[in-house]
This record gives C-alpha cells, structure tokens and sequence, in this order.
C-alpha cells in the first residue's frame, strides 16, 4: 500500500505544486486549506505524514500539532514563511518532525518526507532487540513501546529512537552531531539544538525518577546510565 502524506496549506498554488510532486512520487495524497479541515482528514485519510503550514485561518499549525501530540503514527513536517530559530523550536517543541522555511525547493521537502517515512518504519539503528529494562521502565524494540509500571507512554518516533539508541548503549558518549546523523539521518532545522530539545521532552515524559536516565555530558553530549542503577 501506497504511503499516504496530507498536505495542509491555505495557499491552493503550494497544496497543488506539493500534491502533484508528491503522487510523481507515487504517495497517496490529500490536501486541506486549514487547520480544522486537516484534524478532521486525519480521522478519515489516516496519513503517515503531515505536510503543515504554520500559519493559516482557523487553527494554525502549532494548534493542529497540539491536537496531535500524542500520535506516535504521524510524522509533521511544518512549513512557514518565519526563519527565526524561536518559531523552529516552538514547533518541534509541539512535536513536529521537521520544519522548513518557505521559499523552499520541492526536491528537498520530497527528500525529508522520504526520510521520515524510513525513521517511522524502521526499528532503530544499531539498537538491541531484546526488552531494555530500568526498574518499572520497560522499552520494548520489537513492539516500539516504552512502559513506566504498566503504563504506556506515548513517544513520538524519534523520541523513541533517540532514547533507544542511548538505552542500547549505556555510559557510551554520543556527541549531538552523531545522534542527529543516527536518529534523524541528515541536516534537520534547529541543527543540534533539535537534540537537545527531544531530550528535555523525553525526560518529562520520562518523570521520576528515570528522567536522570539520560544524562548531559557538558560540552560533548549525552550519555545513558547502566542499568543496574535502577535495579
């Protein structure tokens, strides 16, 4: 089955130059002009991938990725006419995948909506695939499910990835350019400052005390502790 990406733009001329770029590409593909009209194509389209301008009438995208910060099945790639670094970290902090800044080519966008389409179907890079366990704290690869005490909790796919690897590899060093190569495989808007996003999200997800998991190597990176600390 065909991947399926929706394209949410109030402007008809870029949906249409996006739409059509896309099915060359063979996605299946639908289009909304606001962010209301996107929510309620995703109950019906079900997409693999959001393709989410910033600002449009009604509900602007930040809201729209509100709305669905909780879907672990969706990846969002934000479009805007903004280039300031605050607007980019404000919608990966809401949990968006990507952000590109318009203009933009469509070759690169078509290449990022590629790429996020393998990280949401892949089962991690160099990862164990065995069950990873801290105290309460289960990770399971083969399933791509995370449990405190039973209960799930609700990961985007890099968020996930990116705690797998740390937790595949405990008291191994990982430098913020190398996470960025391994979890999101190419040059992403925010650069480096996207990891250290996706680790304050993970660690309040996280909570007591597996929060103090992921620890920060100042001036390098981040580590995870063994697991016999948690034991």
């Amino acid at each position: 089955m065909n991947k399926k990406v929706l394209v949410v733009d109030d402007e008809p001329g870029i949906v249409s130059a996006i739409a059509y770029a896309l099915r060359r590409e063979g996605y299946e593909v639908d289009t909304a002009g606001d962010g209301e009209e996107a929510l309620g194509k995703v109950s019906t389209f079900q997409p693999d991938v959001l393709v989410l301008d910033v600002m449009m009438p009604r509900m602007s995208g930040y809201d729209v990725c509100r709305k669905l910060e909780n879907r672990s099945d969706i990846g969002i790639i934000l479009l805007t006419v903004k280039n300031d670094i605050v607007d980019k970290i404000i919608g990966l902090e809401l949990g968006a995948d990507d952000y590109m800044t318009k203009p933009f080519e469509i070759r690169e966008l078509l290449a990022r909506v590629k790429a996020l389409l393998r990280r949401l179907d892949k089962k991690g890079v160099d990862t164990k695939s065995e069950l990873i366990q801290y105290g309460t704290l289960k990770v399971q690869p083969d399933h791509r499910s995370v449990q405190i005490a039973g209960e799930q909790l609700d990961l985007t796919p890099k968020e996930f990835d990116l705690l797998l690897l740390l937790l595949s590899h405990p008291q191994r060093v990982y430098m913020r350019e190398e996470l960025l190569e391994q979890v999101w495989e190419m040059d992403y808007a925010g650069g480096t400052r996207t990891v250290d996003i996706h680790i304050q999200r993970l660690r309040k997800k996280l909570g007591e005390p597996y929060q103090n998991i992921l620890q920060t190597v100042y001036g390098v990176g981040y580590k995870a502790v063994p697991a016999g600390d948690y034991a």
